[in-house]
């Protein structure tokens, strides 16, 4: 049977009307915006108690404890340690009509850190930082279901507003588990967003990928008095390295395949019996992962042969490609639109402005973070575990200018935003346009019929869900 189609059946053309900034204030209840204008504060204190801790995928036990606290307050149901994983948790509001979910995000990166501040300044002892956001992340999906649920009370709409808290998304596809575990089996619509340097509702796909630890042992020895004895495992590395590099020349276009050696030895005297190298492989559809990985896995078993090792690896985590649907992209993109963009004060402004002189010729106009960019839909060349999600329920997403326009996810420009004003900012506009969306969905059935019968024909009649992680277990210990 086919895994996957990739043609996406044209969109349903939608009738109904969405809701505007004049119609959702009256008879719709209490105005969407409003109810998230009134949750600032709290935006702003959870992202940077998340910045703070800035702890690492499937270790964030304080971040989300944070979480399930802040919605256990406002009376939703928790439920934590689904899927196996500790740190994951899903809280639910309301009763019977549509599920609407919101994913949040809280892992932090490790090995980059800095404070807040505009220009490099590394914080002493702190060995991870929010380089992607997802402090933001985390804290704007939560302002947004509390939101929605003030606003299900105040109607009386039918209906459950889930918040899933997903943990370990960078390199650890703790969404791929709930996934796998049928967390998100009736679900009607998620939602998502991120953390950037603009302001978009595009319908961006994203790279399938799969990752593994590639594992050396040899045989130690003095490398002086007895070379001859050993067999070195940093040599097995080494030419596996050499052959992937190799491999480069030969990958389709829009492949990506990169890898970090964590462990070639400790002493250039001793022979090392053990080194690591951890590798990722991205490609648009998932069976161009599965080529490419072949290959990568001859290119280690033939490094282990030419240098008298061994090998073994093990797969820590795999994505599908996110599968847009463009029904409730359209409507995100008008959401965001009817929100506006980032607004800077002087203050902030100055900051900002400091900030760019790091970034060179990536740095844009610091007015393109009030700006909308124009919908399209393109393919990204990132990846994210939201992609599971995507195949499991129809899933739309928007991105907001957390970052000072130029900014690059990953870097130290980006941790400090995503503990400045300019971060919280983000992730307000993120959560008005969130609630506005769930709103729509939770009024308009025509809306919702249109997302389904566009998922349905994009993933086909003999769809099955095939995770690219396999059946392993989540790999709690990825990060110690």
């Amino acid at each position: 049977m086919k895994r996957f189609r990739y043609t996406l059946a044209a969109a349903t053309l939608l009738t109904a009307t969405p809701l505007t900034a004049d119609n959702h204030a009256g008879q719709l209840g209490p105005d969407p915006i409003l109810l998230v204008s009134a949750e600032a504060s709290r935006t702003a204190r959870v992202a940077q108690e998340l910045w703070d801790f800035a702890e690492l995928g499937y270790l964030e036990n304080r971040s989300t404890q944070l979480m399930q606290t802040e919605l256990a307050s406002e009376g939703f149901k928790v439920e934590s340690g689904i899927a196996d994983i500790p740190t994951a948790f899903v809280a639910e509001w309301g009763e019977g009509g549509p599920v609407i979910a919101i994913l949040a995000e809280m892992d932090a990166l490790p090995g980059i850190n800095q404070s807040a501040s505009a220009t490099r300044d590394p914080i002493e002892g702190k060995h991870a930082g929010h380089a992607c956001g997802h402090n933001l992340f985390g804290a704007g999906s939560l302002t947004a279901a509390i939101a929605v649920k003030n606003w299900l009370e105040a109607t009386g709409t039918p209906g459950r507003v889930r918040l899933y808290g997903t943990p370990a998304e960078e390199g650890g596809s703790g969404k791929v588990y709930m996934t796998r575990a049928g967390m998100f089996d009736d679900v009607d619509i998620a939602i998502h967003w991120h953390a950037d340097d603009e302001n978009s509702a595009a319908a961006r796909t994203s790279l399938a990928n799969r990752s593994a630890k590639f594992r050396f042992s040899g045989i130690s020895a003095h490398a002086a008095g007895a070379p001859e004895r050993g067999r070195s495992a940093l040599d097995g590395v080494e030419a596996m390295n050499m052959m992937a590099n190799m491999l480069h020349e030969h990958m389709p276009q829009d492949a990506r395949m990169h890898y970090v050696i964590t462990s070639g030895g400790n002493a250039p005297n001793v022979v090392p019996d053990f080194a690591e190298v951890f590798y990722y492989v991205r490609h648009p559809d998932p069976d161009g992962v599965e080529d490419i990985w072949a290959r990568l896995e001859n290119a280690a078993r033939g490094a282990a042969t030419g240098t008298g090792t061994e090998v073994e690896w093990e797969v820590i985590h795999g994505n599908n490609p996110l599968l847009v649907n463009e029904a409730l992209a359209k409507v995100m993109d008008a959401k965001l639109r009817m929100v506006g963009g980032v607004e800077y004060t002087e203050e902030e402004r100055a900051w900002a402005a400091e900030i760019q002189k790091s970034l060179g010729d990536a740095a844009k106009p610091l007015s393109s973070a009030t700006e909308i960019g124009e919908y399209s839909k393109s393919l990204g060349y990132g990846s994210t575990d939201v992609g599971d999600v995507s195949w499991a329920t129809p899933t739309v997403g928007v991105r907001t200018a957390a970052w000072v326009p130029g900014t690059s996810a990953h870097s130290w420009q980006a941790v400090a935003a995503s503990g400045h004003s300019i971060g919280h900012k983000g992730a307000q506009v993120a959560a008005k346009a969130m609630t506005l969306m769930a709103v729509e969905l939770f009024t308009n059935p025509d809306l919702r019929k249109a997302a389904k019968a566009e998922f349905d024909a994009a993933r086909g009649d003999d769809y099955r869900y095939q995770s690219l992680l396999g059946d392993r277990n989540p790999p709690l210990d990825y990060r110690k």
